[in-house]
């Protein structure tokens, strides 16, 4: 999803508080701009000017009580959704009693201190986010698209509207070939359409063609007010998340696309974490290459992999490394290792599987390479290592190599070996040379 500058209106009587709290949530939070004013009558004016994303102010302001300025923002048209919150030095009955009705979305307790207000504006910044995605909409009447359109553009949605679900279901596809699934965020789709497809046929197609889940993808349907329990009993059964009937009330369906934003976001930071997650477990840490258990757990079917015969395995072996530990100490060995994944990862190709075979031994498959470009690639790569001098130290390597081209039948474990064994017959005719 887009990420855009979250704005917040600070409220408060007291110029340093408003300073410091300025101060500690701009640092916790980068994408969040400040707006800060002493009294209710300056925020006021803040708002007819601008948009905010959430709004605090203290209980006791010198011309108004916050309470009031709550519902002055309850009752202006850009700001009837935005999270009001309360700061006090104890949530009081009034405010408990009262708070409901004037529009306050939560209260934070003041004596907790500055730190604790920044991590408490960031977790109401995540449950109360802001109209911020793409929606893709699917509405076949001029008359309800046109007031639905405007509504959910006035309030930072970006729509890309559709008359028939044909058109919303080629969208949806193009955008899962491009490799950019995300394009949307959130279909809403009229169950009644003219065409060969309804909203529900187009909810069935998101789910049981395009494999996207509800979280993936969620699904808004909107239904006649004349359908019964029944249809909706359907709508669920089918895979949409929510619906909402027609005639359309606007808060009801903001609340409804809110809900379904804040899942969509959630999918995707768990996502992001789950992909984050994999690449460090198959990722050396030290030296940014792969580690064995990637070419352990995906070599093989590199090699079964047609499209990239023939393959030369080399074999990367750091000449007197030990010499190098003993005499300077662990942390240049370290960076030494460090400069080389470094360096490998620069020259060979994306296509080129490069692992951290142990120690300061490295593996590396080239794909679609003849033993005889392999020995001039490993040459160039041999003579670059020799010019590197990491931390300041010179280093050489020896090379071994092997190739698929004269039997394209070798297993991973096969191919490795006739490396490792060119690597001891380089080593052996004196280091700093490619054997092959």
């Amino acid at each position: 999803m887009n990420q855009r500058l979250t704005r917040i209106l600070v409220v408060d009587g007291s110029e340093l508080a408003r300073t410091i709290v300025t101060r500690v949530v701009e640092e916790e939070m980068p994408t969040v701009r400040i707006t800060h004013c002493g009294t209710g009558q300056e925020a006021i004016t803040h708002m007819q000017e601008g948009r905010f994303d959430l709004i605090t102010t203290s209980l006791m302001l010198p011309d108004m009580d916050g309470l009031d300025l709550s519902r002055r923002a309850r009752a202006d048209h850009t700001h009837q959704y935005t999270p009001v919150v309360v700061v006090s030095g104890d949530a009081d009955q009034r405010l408990l009693r009262e708070g409901f009705a004037a529009g306050v979305t939560d209260y934070f307790d003041k004596s907790l201190g500055y730190r604790a207000f920044a991590e408490f504006i960031k977790d109401v910044s995540r449950r109360n986010c802001g109209l911020v995605g793409r929606i893709l909409y699917v509405e076949d009447s001029p008359t309800a698209a046109a007031h639905t359109l405007r509504m959910m553009e006035h309030h930072g949605l970006r729509v890309t509207h559709t008359l028939m679900a044909e058109e919303a279901l080629e969208l949806l596809q193009q955008a899962g070939h491009d490799g950019c699934g995300c394009n949307f965020d959130i279909v809403i789709t009229d169950f009644y359409l003219k065409g060969r497809m309804t909203g529900g046929d187009l909810l069935h197609a998101v789910r049981a063609k395009l494999r996207m889940s509800q979280q993936e993808m969620p699904v808004l349907v909107i239904t006649s007010v004349d359908d019964g329990e029944n249809r909706q009993v359907e709508v669920f059964h089918a895979g949409g998340n929510d619906f909402v009937s027609k005639p359309i009330v606007p808060e009801i369906l903001l609340a409804r696309i809110r809900s379904l934003l804040l899942i969509k976001q959630q999918f995707a930071a768990l996502k992001s974490q789950t992909e984050e997650m994999h690449r460090l477990s198959i990722t050396d840490s030290l030296t940014g290459v792969r580690n064995k258990r990637y070419l352990l757990d995906h070599g093989e079917q590199f090699l079964a992999d047609r499209r990239n015969q023939p393959i030369t395995a080399m074999l990367l072996d750091i000449d007197h490394f030990k010499k190098l530990n003993d005499n300077y100490g662990h942390i240049t060995g370290d960076r030494v290792l460090e400069a080389l994944g470094k360096l490998l990862s620069e020259k060979l190709r994306e296509d080129t599987v490069t692992v951290r075979f142990g120690g300061e031994e490295f593996a590396v498959l080239l794909p679609r390479c003849g033993l005889r470009e392999a020995q001039g690639r490993a040459e160039s790569l041999r003579r670059q290592i020799e010019a590197l001098r990491p931390a300041g130290h010179p280093i050489t390597v020896s090379i071994g190599l092997a190739s698929t081209a004269d039997d394209t039948e070798v297993d991973l474990t096969e191919l490795l070996t006739l490396a490792d064994r060119a690597l001891y017959a380089a080593k052996a005719h004196g280091r700093n040379q490619v054997c092959g």
